[in-house]
């Protein structure tokens, strides 16, 4: 066993060793003609592949992969502990349950809160439609969900496998800053005999907009309506000055979701949901089962009856341990890092002359126009050295800067502006 964990350890120091300098997409990597031996394999696999563990992956919303969440998970995979039901792992449910109640804390949500940790933003969002379904109770079963433009794919993914029928989804335009559009919202609410639920962005994956948190609040308060805030990508940026400012009104949210595999840096399949009625959580998850009876009460969350899941992963832990050994101060340095390096990479580009930017980013991801745009990406993502994509905003190609990999520092982003400005010069 040593002599194995120590092969997988040097590639894995290796791997992490060589991101500054590996490709930032590499699909055309070879492969091996056999798999005989399966950790050369695994190797070439990783190779074969975009990087979102590396600096150059400035596409969608980046996962950063942080090591020590890593070393979490090789321990919790190791010591296999099931921690759906509190009385079987108690002291791993607490740290759970320790995790869930510091995001909480960030938001200054209730001590009644509750929350799950989840695969990451769909099934938070999922349960939190759910949760608001149940608590609005049989009449509003399919009561109207409000959601503009601009919000997650996922959104209206969860809405439909909640039971939601599709003409129950109303969405919103958004503004000239592709913002919710609060007269429309308001309107809209006023036409609805049945209203159950508000949706908004605290960051859109398309440019980073965070909605009139406050103003929604107010209209969705006044009006009875469960406030859900889609907070996946940008949540923890409420961990820095400027964040927490951008963010002003979520605190009054029902239900936030959160996805540390994004402002945490942490590996894919880390999300969370938070719920201001932790009990409300409870009572829409919850089933019971006749063979749990001889396990007793403990004082802590069975997490089975807070999601949909019954076997699930012990995920506190690769939140939990980077905490402890680094510190939220670090989360947050890295957090104002990326808000700098989008402003950077904004006057950079305004500078050039050569694009169109529209909206100043708000959070870290930077949009803009450009002609040539399809032709422009290509060039930029043929260099290797970055990776970039493209969204469709109100009928129009747009690219995109997303920058929040913790390896992503200023030399990158301007590698990646130089790279642009070369690109469109070359038409």
């Amino acid at each position: 066993m040593r002599a194995l964990g120590n092969d997988v350890l040097d590639f894995v120091v290796d791997f992490i060793d060589a991101r500054a300098t590996a490709p930032a997409a590499d699909l055309d990597h070879p492969l091996p003609s056999d798999t005989d031996d399966p950790l050369d394999y695994i190797k070439h696999a990783a190779a074969k592949a975009v990087d979102p563990a590396g600096p150059g992956y400035l596409a969608f919303i980046p996962g950063g992969g942080l090591y020590t969440a890593a070393l979490a998970d090789f321990i919790t995979a190791a010591v296999n502990r099931y921690t759906t039901v509190a009385a079987l792992a108690p002291a791993f449910v607490q740290i759970e349950r320790d995790t869930i109640r510091w995001i909480a804390d960030l938001f200054d949500f209730p001590t009644q809160a509750g929350g799950i940790l989840t695969t990451g933003g769909s099934m938070a969002n999922f349960s939190a439609i759910v949760t608001a379904r149940d608590a609005a109770g049989n009449a509003n079963r399919q009561g109207t969900i409000f959601v503009d433009d601009q919000a997650h794919h996922s959104i209206t993914k969860a809405a439909h496998l909640a039971g939601f029928p599709r003409e129950a989804i109303r969405v919103i335009p958004s503004d000239d800053q592709l913002r919710m559009d609060l007269d429309a919202l308001e309107k809209a609410i006023k036409q609805e005999r049945n209203a159950s639920l508000v949706v908004a962005s605290a960051g859109t994956t398309n440019t980073g907009a965070v909605d009139d948190l406050d103003a929604i609040a107010d209209l969705a308060h006044d009006n009875n309506l469960w406030l859900h805030v889609d907070a996946a990508y940008g949540g923890f940026f409420q961990l820095t000055d400027r964040g927490k400012d951008r963010l002003t009104g979520i605190n009054r949210a029902d239900s936030i979701t959160l996805d540390p595999h994004k402002g945490m840096f942490l590996p894919y399949g880390t999300g969370c949901l938070i719920v201001n009625n932790g009990d409300a959580l409870r009572k829409a998850h919850t089933a019971g089962a006749e063979y749990l009876q001889d396990l007793p009460d403990v004082g802590l969350p069975n997490y089975a009856e807070y999601s949909p899941e019954l076997s699930r992963a012990f995920r506190g832990l690769r939140i939990w341990l980077p905490l402890q050994l680094h510190g939220a101060k670090a989360f947050e340095q890295a957090l104002d890092e990326k808000l700098d390096l989008a402003a950077h990479a904004y006057d950079r580009l305004e500078q050039t002359q050569q694009f169109e930017l529209p909206w100043e980013p708000e959070l870290s991801v930077v949009a803009f126009h450009h002609p040539d745009g399809p032709r422009i990406l290509d060039e930029v993502n043929r260099s290797q050295r970055v990776f970039l994509s493209s969204t469709t905003i109100q009928q129009r190609h747009t690219l995109r800067i997303a920058i929040l990999s913790h390896r992503t520092h200023q030399e990158r982003v301007d590698e990646a502006v130089d790279l642009l400005e070369k690109a469109a010069r070359a038409e």
